[in-house]
């Protein structure tokens, strides 16, 4: 960070110093509008989570207590504000229940020689559901009980969920390289 430390930094942002506002979100913001990325239903969207999240971490700056990351606690905020997104919007979600997830076949196949880019659009291919269990899950690293309670489901859903987000975003991404 240039010419402060984070410490430094955040310091100077709690006594409501603009350019230290300025340096902190421009040092985080490309990696907290990649989260914004994977939870929203496009660009315009991700934008106006990536706005609420900072909103959310400089009004909690000062509940930040200097213990583990400032950037886990920042990934933190911009989760729960995605997902506070789309439980607000949460029609447009869509649910199963284990029961009705459909077991279809795995195809050998690897994501190793796809680019980020390809794999972000086939993700964000997904209904916004499958795509949120899918990041929760496997890229922030909740269980299914966490995941139910955060978003009002069965923890039955969420596994359904997983799993045909899994098949789909497969089946999206063999679509892509062929």
């Amino acid at each position: 960070m240039s010419d402060f430390n984070e410490k430094e930094l955040i310091n100077l942002c709690l006594k409501g110093d603009r350019k230290a506002h300025k340096q902190l979100y421009d040092h985080y913001a490309r990696t907290m509008f990649g989260i914004c990325l994977r939870y929203s239903n496009g660009y315009e969207e991700a934008k106006d989570i990536l706005q609420d999240g900072f909103i959310k971490v400089f009004t909690k700056l000062g509940q930040y207590r200097f213990s583990g990351s400032f950037e886990g606690w920042m990934k933190r905020i911009f989760v729960n504000t995605a997902l506070e997104f789309y439980r607000v919007n949460k029609s447009h979600m869509n649910q199963s229940d284990v029961e009705l997830a459909v077991d279809n076949p795995h195809h050998d196949f690897t994501v190793e020689h796809m680019s980020r880019k390809e794999i972000l659009i086939a993700l964000n291919k997904l209904a916004p559901g499958y795509r949120t269990v899918l990041n929760m899950y496997v890229i922030e690293g909740y269980s299914h009980a966490e995941i139910a309670e955060m978003l009002g489901i069965s923890e039955g859903t969420s596994k359904s969920q997983l799993s045909r987000a899994r098949v789909l975003l497969q089946e999206a991404l063999i679509k892509r390289r062929s």
